[in-house]
């Protein structure tokens, strides 16, 4: 007999627990207490103008997470109704979510690193030169869009609770690795699971450090697929192209702009693809030069 579906009206009348809005206490008070700690020991861990941008962003992607919530579950629920697949959502099913959305969220990182198109949805994450809690807050306006990725996760069955929880607590995971003050875990616990150290390399801008260490949770995906890197050197942070603004719009947007000022200047289909789909920084506009050479020689 085929599964049950469930409607959205169903799904959102659940009461589903806003788990990372009651964990932004928490996280504002260990902000605090690391700030406190850098004065303490003479260490310009924050810098004022840089975290009020992480603040915005964050409070921006907040609202644009609760914006985009429904379209979002109606996604993801019509994945699940569309599927005969069904895992009931017992304690052994959150488990089995968690490695599969991790799995999901490492190529979803991944790709959003080697895509440009992707990369617009995360570069804002990246454009801080320090290294600190609040730069977890920076988080795109835009990033629902990666929802595409996690489409397995509701296709093999699992329940859209099971899924919606996984995630938020995915996300705050992700808090912790956001600081220079925790340097190393355990050796076992380095080996199997995401860290601050192998974060930082994430962050670093240094050529050895760049496009390693995607893994959220389990840092194993990176061993296996070839793209885990040490922490061997400090990192530095930012990007290798840094944006000159701490405006947050400016933050979140710039790479669409560069985009789209590269499409004007696209010769070909191949062009567009490039520049939306190569990755980050491949495409080189066109020299003036040559515009006024490919004008004479149409004339």
């Amino acid at each position: 007999m085929y599964p049950e579906k469930i409607t959205l009206d169903s799904l959102m009348a659940m009461p589903l627990p806003p788990i990372i809005v009651y964990a932004i206490p928490v996280m504002l008070g260990l902000v605090v207490v690391e700030w406190l700690i850098g004065l303490h020991e003479n260490r310009e861990l924050y810098e004022k103008k840089d975290f009020f941008s992480s603040a915005a962003i964050g409070i921006g992607n907040l609202v644009s997470t609760a914006l985009s919530k429904v379209v979002m579950f109606a996604f993801i629920l019509w994945l699940y109704n569309l599927t005969p697949l069904r895992i009931p959502p017992t304690w052994w099913s959150y488990a089995l979510c968690w490695v599969v959305l991790d799995f999901c969220s490492y190529w979803a990182h991944r790709l959003a690193h080697e895509k440009r198109f992707w990369w617009a949805t995360h570069v804002t994450h990246h454009s801080s030169p320090n290294y600190n809690f609040a730069v977890s807050f920076r988080l795109s306006w835009v990033q629902q869009l990666k929802i595409v990725f996690f489409m397995p996760v509701a296709l093999l069955g699992f329940h859209p609770v099971v899924f919606y929880i996984c995630n938020q607590f995915a996300v705050l995971y992700q808090f912790w690795l956001h600081t220079e003050l925790i340097r190393k875990m355990p050796r076992w616990f380095e080996y199997v699971f995401v860290t601050p150290s192998h974060h930082r390399v994430h962050h670093g801008s240094n050529p050895q450090y760049i496009d390693k260490n995607y893994g959220a949770f389990f840092i194993i995906w990176d061993r296996m697929f070839g793209t885990y890197e040490p922490e061997v050197e400090q990192a530095i942070y930012g990007i290798t192209k840094p944006v000159d603004s701490h405006n947050p719009v400016t933050l979140v947007f710039h790479e669409y702009v560069d985009i789209y000022h590269d499409l004007k200047t696209a010769r070909s289909l191949r062009d567009v693809n490039q520049i939306l789909w190569g990755p980050p920084g491949s495409y080189e506009r066109p020299t003036p030069d040559f515009k006024a050479a490919k004008h004479t020689h149409d004339v």
